[in-house]
C-alpha cells in the first residue's frame, strides 16, 4: 500500500488515518464490500500506533461507513459498507437534539428535496418502478397499525420514492432528515385525531403515486408540498 501524504500540521494521528482511508476510497484502492487491511498492517504503513488506527475505524463505524466483524478468518475485519447513511442520520439527529438545526429548517429542506424527487419521478418516461412504494402503501392500509408503526412505514415510503428517482445522495439525505425528527413527529401526534389524520395521509400518499403515474410534474409538486406542509402544521409547527 502506498505511503500516506504528509500529515497536516496539528492533525491527530487518527485523523491522519481517516485521511489515508479517504484517499484509498477515492483512488479505488479499497472499494465498497471490500475488507480493509488489518490494524497491524495499517499502523505499519501509516507510521502510527494501532490505537490510532482503532480510533479511526471506530469513527468510520459510527458514521456507518464500515462494519466491523470480530474474530478470525475470512469474515473477520472491517468491511466498507456499500451504501452508508448512518453518519448523516446520526449527525442530523444530534444537531436537532442539540437545537443546532431547528425542526423548521429540517422541514424546509424536506420540501426542497422531495419536490425535486416528485418532479423527477413524474417527468420520467417510461414511468418509474414504484412497486416498493406501493407495497408500503398497502402495508399502511392495515387498520391495526399503531401510530408509531404507521409513521415508520410512512418514512420508508418517502425514502422509497427517492430511491425510485435514482439519486442516492438525495435518498440518504431524506432518510437522515426523517430519522432526525422522528421523535418530534411521534411525540406530536394527536391521539384523538389520529384516525382522521391516518386516513388523510393514506389518501395523500395514493395521490402522490397517481400524480407520478399520470406523468404530471406540476401536480406531483403541489401534492407533495401540501402533504408535507399540512402534516407539520397539524403538529403545530
Amino acid at each position: 500500500m502506498p505511503e500516506s501524504s504528509s500529515p497536516q500540521p496539528g492533525s491527530r494521528a487518527w485523523e491522519q488515518v481517516l485521511a489515508r482511508l479517504e484517499q484509498m476510497l477515492l483512488s479505488g484502492e479499497v472499494t465498497p464490500g471490500q475488507r480493509l487491511p488489518g490494524e497491524r498492517v495499517l499502523a505499519a504503513n501509516l507510521g502510527v500506533g494501532r490505537s490510532s488506527v482503532r480510533e479511526a475505524l471506530r469513527v468510520m463505524e459510527a458514521l456507518g461507513l464500515l462494519r466491523a466483524q470480530t474474530g478470525s478468518g475470512p469474515s473477520a475485519g472491517a468491511m466498507i459498507v456499500s451504501r452508508p447513511t448512518g453518519g448523516m442520520s446520526m449527525l442530523l439527529r444530534m444537531q436537532v437534539a442539540a437545537q443546532g438545526f431547528p425542526v423548521s429548517d429540517v422541514v424546509q429542506t424536506r420540501l426542497v428535496l422531495e419536490t425535486e424527487v416528485m418532479r423527477t419521478l413524474a417527468a420520467r418516461r417510461p414511468a418509474p418502478d414504484l412497486a416498493t412504494a406501493v407495497e408500503l402503501l398497502d402495508a399502511m392500509d392495515d387498520a391495526a397499525l399503531s401510530e408509531t408503526e404507521f409513521l415508520i412505514l410512512d418514512s420508508q415510503f418517502h425514502v422509497a420514492l427517492a430511491d425510485a428517482a435514482g439519486n442516492q445522495v438525495v435518498a440518504a439525505m431524506m432518510a437522515g432528515l426523517r430519522e432526525s425528527i422522528e421523535a418530534y413527529v411521534v411525540g406530536g401526534v394527536d391521539v384523538a385525531a389520529w384516525p382522521t389524520t391516518c386516513t388523510r395521509l393514506r389518501h395523500e400518499h395514493r395521490g402522490l403515486v397517481s400524480a407520478v403515474e399520470d406523468g404530471d410534474p406540476d401536480l406531483a409538486e403541489r401534492r407533495i408540498l401540501d402533504h408535507i406542509r399540512g402534516y407539520y402544521e397539524g403538529l403545530g409547527h
